[in-house]
């Protein structure tokens, strides 16, 4: 499986851990609240949906028996018929994926689907990919700084301007990082607590000062000229 279908793969199981779908409503969500699907196809998405029933993760329904999902009248055809429901054995294997912290987690597309998904991680993993997605950075700009030190003297002004805006915008983000691990360090993100201390749910959408609104995602981490 390449990384970029896991990826795809990751992101569907979450949305439909919110809610079944159908193929229809999922394309839209993956395109309008994760902005790394913006350009996908059905072509992409229906296989990925196939491999994950087989993998015993989500069942298909017809639209009518999935009483709590959204109606498919958005779109004609046989496939808007059906709806896609996440499994208790899906559910534990999101969960899984959501409990893991190794590299992957910190490299560009994957570390955004991850942040978009933040709001049903636990506190400890946030802070573990936002740690490493800072130190990943860093590295990169150490390396950028050290590419345009040596051949700065070689560039024409455009190409100069190229990896200026390349480097600020990795510093961008490390500033933005930054301000998100002290805000988990500092508690700002913790439930709120009851009149007698115990914890609350929250469900305005943010925890404590961070908004946790769908669709919130990272600066965009594009730019690599270090690569």
């Amino acid at each position: 499986m390449s990384r970029r279908s896991g990826i795809l793969e990751f992101a569907v199981l979450g949305l439909l851990r919110e809610s079944p779908m159908h193929g229809y409503e999922l394309r839209k969500r993956l395109n309008t609240s994760l902005g790394i699907f913006r350009a996908f196809s059905y072509g992409t998405l229906y296989p990925c949906l196939k491999t994950l029933v087989a993998s015993g993760w989500l069942i298909e329904e017809p639209a009518d028996e999935a009483a709590d999902a959204a109606p498919a009248t958005s779109l004609t055809g046989r496939r808007a018929k059906i709806v896609y429901r996440l499994t208790p054995e899906g559910k534990e294997h999101f969960e899984e994926l959501l409990s893991h912290t190794g590299p992957d987690a910190w490299e560009d597309e994957h570390f955004a689907a991850r942040f978009a998904f933040f709001g049903q991680t636990e506190r400890e993993v946030r802070m573990r990919v936002l740690e490493g997605r800072r130190s990943r950075l860093e590295e990169r700009l150490e390396k950028m700084r050290a590419s345009l030190a040596r051949t700065r003297e070689r560039l024409d002004d455009y190409t100069l301007e190229l990896q200026r805006h390349g480097m600020e915008s990795v510093e961008r983000e490390v500033r933005w990082l930054n301000e998100l691990i002290e805000s988990e360090r500092s508690g700002r993100d913790r439930r709120r607590s009851g009149p007698e201390g115990s914890a609350q749910q929250d469900t305005s959408g943010e925890t404590d000062g961070l908004p946790r609104r769908r669709g919130d995602t990272p600066p965009d981490p594009s730019v690599d000229t270090a690569k």
